[in-house]
């Protein structure tokens, strides 16, 4: 690596050290609120992490989701029982492999993520409201870009697995 590399690499580093404390409060916030203000029975951060991939991923398996999430299967699976449960998630068998099921989310979850995602943007637009025009302005014009950076984010992971 050259020089420029070097401080290149250095510069990437101090904007990610700089950025990475300010998305993790982000996250957490996210994690820790919306259930409650939406109305909705208590879900733990774990259970709503669960649910937010089975709607992103219809017909998931539960050693998928794990790797994806990150978690040890047998941790999945009891979040996965709590699901069913509530009424939030069903299973259906694997057409391809009858011994393996697939995860699928309920009306009651879409309407109840709708409900949670709309108290998240309550609660971000109650903070916004406090932001100057150009903090807004600036926030918003971040939104590819962060989407674009949370996608690189779970290339790597995905990577890094295989």
């Amino acid at each position: 690596m050259n020089a420029t590399d070097a401080s290149g690499d250095e510069a990437l580093l101090r904007e990610a050290r700089n950025l990475t404390p300010a998305l993790y409060a982000l996250g957490r916030v996210l994690r820790l609120r919306g259930v409650d203000e939406a109305g909705l029975p208590p879900l733990p951060p774990s259970d709503l992490e669960v649910l937010r991939q089975v709607l992103d991923s219809p017909g998931i398996s539960v050693g998928t989701l794990a790797q994806d999430l990150g978690l040890h299967a047998s941790n999945v699976s009891t979040a996965v029982r709590g699901l069913v449960a509530q009424g939030l998630v069903r299973r259906e068998p694997d057409p391809h492999d009858r011994r393996a099921v697939q995860l699928f989310p309920t009306m009651g979850a879409v309407q109840g993520m709708a409900m949670i995602e709309q108290a998240w943007a309550e609660i971000f637009a109650d903070s916004l409201a406090t932001l100057s025009p150009h903090e807004r302005a600036t926030l918003t014009a971040a939104g590819p870009a962060l989407r674009s950076l949370a996608s690189a984010l779970r290339s790597q992971r995905t990577a890094a697995r295989d």
